[in-house]
């Protein structure tokens, strides 16, 4: 069934309504999305067997960016936030795109690398050349490990051997190269790892120490380009200051390190909504943006012949559709089926668009209007209801607060009183 993301009136209905409209439009069993309600979806019993000594749960929302049009498929992407404005943002972002054919994304593959410390070291440089020697064996060693992986297409596809020079000495650092296909692959690699180590320890005669994945995730990234439309950005000017913002957090890690985090806004509320380990994503999104020995921003903007604002961005992305959370969490399959993702790069395409888009409507709004007027006016809803306020009053009081410009809890509280008194 082709999927349309442009729902017009989407934010006007109830929460159960939404979650019929979306079900609906994505074609799915009128159950499917069932998990999105708490009192369905992850129990108990369930999460007692994710974690140690559970007792509870924290529920986090779940909102639905509509818009996006990703590598020419519609998409409705949910999104886990407890931040008012990103989910709003995202999607007016993707609307920007939609004339222009929305995101357009490419990848480098699913490659994830494990690292084998080896110290004690007597000949570091021709320890190094005999792992090298022996690579051969050593991948058929790695695989191994895990021969679903190679049935699949995946397993151990290279090596590369480093000596890192420390404060006590050289160390000899090997990376195995392991094509995890759709799954996170941490698992896989970390014991990949673990068979090498013996054998190692043998060709070297050094002492085998970390055997684990890196988060750096530099062989498994992401691409993403999209248009936004000058007009509905709002005209040359805002367009002209925005790359003015752009070129302000290339050279600054000051200003870097807030646009990334408007980036991870998005990229984080996907992740987490799909069961995906969101700290990995997140350390391997930040080491990237310091890849060439400065922290600079992820993405990057440029105007094109048509006056159009152009935005490019790549991301190491480590997100899998199997194992983990994402298999034992009801309502991370039920957001996996919302997006309709069947392969871990198709999720990763989202995911990346999702990150450009809540990027590009940050850099608008602090360009064109500043960043308080939109997301302190979505932000009043929820001081209404930190203020004390009953479902049927928030609305009233976040309208009454916004009015007055004075988005503060004592105001929220003055205005609720004001409202119980019937003025």
């Amino acid at each position: 069934m082709s999927v349309n993301s442009r729902i017009s009136g989407l934010r006007d209905a109830s929460p159960q309504e939404r979650l019929q409209i979306v079900t609906q439009q994505r074609g799915l069993p009128a159950d499917r999305l069932a998990a999105f309600d708490v009192r369905q979806g992850l129990d108990l019993e369930r999460a007692n067997h994710m974690v140690e000594n559970v007792v509870g749960m924290v529920a986090v929302p779940l909102g639905v960016a509509t818009n996006f049009i990703v590598d020419g498929d519609d998409c409705l992407v949910p999104m886990a936030t407890e931040e008012p404005s990103v989910v709003a943002a995202a999607s007016n972002a993707a609307r920007m795109a939609r004339p222009h054919g929305g995101f357009i994304t490419s990848h480098t593959g699913s490659v994830m690398i494990a690292q084998i410390q080896l110290v004690d070291v007597a000949d570091p440089r021709a320890a190094r050349l005999r792992i090298y020697e022996a690579e051969g064996e050593l991948l058929e060693l790695a695989n191994e490990e895990d021969p679903v992986l190679q049935e699949l297409g995946g397993g151990a596809v290279g090596l590369e051997v480093r000596i890192l020079p420390t404060a006590l000495g050289e160390h000899v650092i090997v990376h195995l190269h392991a094509d995890v296909r759709d799954a996170m692959g941490a698992n896989a690699v970390n014991s990949m790892a673990e068979a090498l180590a013996p054998r190692l320890q043998a060709l070297t005669g050094a002492r085998p120490l970390l055997r684990i994945l890196s988060n750096k995730a530099d062989l498994r990234v992401t691409r993403v380009r999209a248009t936004f439309d000058s007009d509905l950005l709002g005209g040359p000017a805002v367009v002209d200051d925005i790359l003015l913002a752009s070129a302000f957090a290339t050279a600054d890690p000051f200003r870097a390190a807030t646009h990334n985090k408007g980036i991870m806004n998005g990229v984080t509320a996907v992740v987490l909504a799909t069961g995906n380990d969101t700290r990995a994503v997140e350390a391997g999104c930040h080491s990237f943006a310091a890849r060439e020995g400065a922290y600079r921003a992820l993405s990057s903007y440029e105007k094109d012949d048509a006056g159009n604002l152009v935005g490019t961005m790549e991301l190491p992305l480590a997100v899998g559709l199997v194992g983990g959370a994402t298999k034992a969490h009801p309502a991370a399959q039920a957001s996996i089926a919302l997006i309709g993702a069947d392969s871990a790069q198709r999720l990763a395409a989202v995911i990346a668009s999702v990150g450009l888009a809540q990027n590009l409507a940050a850099c608008r709004a602090l360009a064109a209007e500043g960043i308080q007027r939109g997301h302190m006016a979505l932000h009043a809803r929820t001081v209404a209801a930190s203020a004390g306020a009953e479902a049927a009053e928030i609305s009233e009081i976040a309208r009454r607060i916004v009015a007055a410009g004075r988005i503060r809890i004592d105001d929220a509280r003055r205005e609720l009183d004001l409202l119980r008194a019937g003025k």
